[in-house]
């Protein structure tokens, strides 16, 4: 089959792709939508990517002319694979949005709140124009308020719906810090209602929740962060536990975000522990090789390493010291890094016999003498000396360490 080439003006000056919705910027030039809205929006540029002239206006003008030729080109070449873009629905103007959240508050009908959730979940997922201008209004306030009334015997398909919306849109600062304080500005009736549906939400609902409380930790006091309760971590715990929840990195990814969060305040890093957390990190770490979740994980780890509880769990699970040295030189700099500083935690305070020699005999110590030995970075390979120089005379003679890396066992000199 001959090969069509696709004509020059039809290709985005960003992306390098074909168009699906061309929009002329006050430049002049015309781009695809999704990717001149990100270049403008999430990137904060304000420049014409192909002129660098300052743009004047964030304003798109639909590109009609130039849609329509794309399209009847496509269906020309339809035996060449080109199919035919449909055509782009309008961005959503904010007094549309003003007129569906009247509508829903004035009306005591669950039916048309439902189909204002509905209506605003298939904006935000349309695209980043529309979910900049539902950014803008009072949707936020609408559906956290809309959360909290059903979150006990409501409906739970509101409450899904609401909350992602929620996690599509990018909540600014201030409003994340008033949906910390509750009506008399105290409390954080949002984050209650959070924390209720990770006790009783469905699983899709939980892990919407997941992202939500790790936003508004991101901005909330170190008093909410050191009262959080052992409950919290425990709910968290069974997120990552559960395999349909974790089958979602981002999820998942939120999850251990909130541990480091949490874990440098007061006493979490217990209140962890006795969640269960460290085995469930373990078992993450045996199935997961996602670069960014393993280091995630080990951070984690490392923190909960800090405190005698957390070194008795990792120690007592069978797999602890094995998976976390198998780690080593396999995911990043950052990922060994940390598991060499979990594995001198282990060295300093939890240092027995049984210990020393199950670091052996699971291949700790040859890990460490072959991270001497290659391009590691300069803390990590202090951090190696010590661990092999505080126990030099339990492992400098064992017959565990290969041969060719004996030459590599630091001197205690």
């Amino acid at each position: 089959m001959e090969e069509v080439e696709v004509p020059s003006y039809f290709i985005c000056p960003i992306s390098m792709q074909m168009m699906k919705d061309p929009v002329i910027v006050s430049t002049g030039i015309t781009y695809d939508r999704e990717n001149i809205e990100r270049w403008i929006f999430s990137c904060k540029n304000n420049a014409c990517p192909v002129t660098k002239q300052e743009l004047s206006t964030k304003d798109l003008t639909p590109n009609h002319t130039l849609r329509r030729l794309i399209q009847s080109w496509c269906t020309l070449n339809e035996s060449h694979g080109f199919e035919r873009i449909p055509t782009p629905r309008q961005p959503v103007e904010k007094s549309q949005i003003l007129k569906l959240l009247n509508e829903a508050k004035s009306s005591s009908s669950n039916t048309i709140k439902i189909k204002c959730v509905e209506k605003l979940r298939s904006f935000a997922h349309g695209s980043l124009s529309n979910r900049m201008i539902l950014e803008e209004g009072l949707v936020v306030v609408f559906l956290a308020s809309l959360i909290k009334k059903n979150v006990f015997d409501g409906d739970i398909n509101l409450i899904e719906k609401s909350l992602d919306i929620l996690c599509h849109i990018d909540i600014s600062e201030i409003e994340m810090k008033n949906l910390m304080r509750d009506e008399d500005g105290n409390g954080g009736f949002f984050l209650d209602s959070l924390m209720q549906i990770l006790k009783c939400g469905s699983i899709e609902s939980k892990g919407f929740a997941i992202m939500l409380i790790k936003s508004l930790f991101n901005v909330a006091d170190p008093k909410h962060l050191i009262s959080v309760t052992p409950e919290f971590f425990k709910e968290v715990v069974h997120v990552l536990r559960d395999n349909k929840v974790n089958s979602s990195l981002q999820v998942t990814k939120a999850a251990l975000k909130l541990f480091v969060e949490l874990c440098p305040w007061g006493r979490n890093r217990i209140k962890a522990v006795e969640a269960g957390a460290v085995s469930a990190l373990i078992e993450l770490l045996l199935e997961k090789n996602e670069r960014r979740l393993c280091e995630l994980m080990l951070m984690v780890l490392d923190q909960l390493c800090q405190c005698a509880e957390g070194r008795a769990e990792l120690l007592s699970h069978g797999a602890g010291l094995a998976i976390v040295s198998k780690k080593i030189l396999r995911v990043s700099h950052i990922a060994s890094d940390r598991a060499v500083r979990l594995l001198l935690s282990i060295s300093k305070f939890s240092a027995s016999a049984r210990v020393l020699q199950e670091m052996l005999q699971v291949g700790v110590v040859a890990k460490l003498c072959l991270v001497l030995q290659v391009d590691s970075g300069l803390k990590t390979k202090e951090r190696t000396k010590e661990i092999l120089k505080l126990h030099s005379r339990v492992w400098r003679e064992s017959s565990c360490i290969p041969p060719h890396l004996l030459s590599s066992y630091p001197s205690t000199s």
